[in-house]
């Protein structure tokens, strides 16, 4: 494989929405790496390299672990969320769930496999139907490509006002 993951392209790095037979909009998003998947499972989970791309998690790890959530990019109060991990299966699913005021909660459902030589992550997150999911779907691609600079070490996404720029377009309805 090439230091280049699969998906590097922005049309293929952007999130795919689909109906669920309840109406529920499921957004979806694919990345691979080169790497082994115990490294990209421990930038999703080691504090240190979790902070790097999203945000610190303060609390028990593991399945039924509940904490709090703090998304650093995040304008506003950083008091954070309270979090609970649903599931936890080193080094290949993590489910965890964080408490939104005043809306429905988010589940994220990461999984990981080895594929080619190298790591594909699935994430996925159901939101309610009828939801515009545009800037959700925006601020995760720009979340996951912060990843992405986590584990590849290539420079992460401009920032967000110019992001939205060039890849706000990809999401909005033709």
């Amino acid at each position: 494989m090439t230091d280049e993951p699969a998906t590097q392209d922005a049309a293929a790095r952007r999130g795919v929405v689909t109906i669920e037979d309840d109406g529920r909009q499921r957004l979806e998003f694919r990345r691979s790496w080169p790497d082994p998947v115990e490294d990209v499972w421990a930038a999703l989970t080691e504090p240190d390299r979790l902070a790097r791309w999203i945000g610190r998690y303060d609390g028990t790890r593991g399945a039924g672990g509940a904490g709090t959530f703090v998304m650093t990019q995040e304008e506003g109060d950083h008091a954070g969320s309270p979090m609970t991990i649903l599931e936890c299966d080193p080094p290949r699913r993590l489910v965890v769930e964080w408490e939104q005021e005043g809306a429905e909660n988010w589940r994220v459902d990461l999984d990981l496999w080895a594929e080619g030589g190298g790591t594909v992550l699935r994430f996925v997150q159901l939101l309610p139907a009828g939801a515009d999911v545009t800037d959700m779907a925006l601020g995760w691609h720009w979340y996951l490509d912060m990843l992405d600079a986590e584990i590849s070490g290539r420079p992460g996404p401009a920032e967000w006002d110019a992001f939205v720029a060039e890849v706000g377009p990809g999401y909005r309805p033709a």
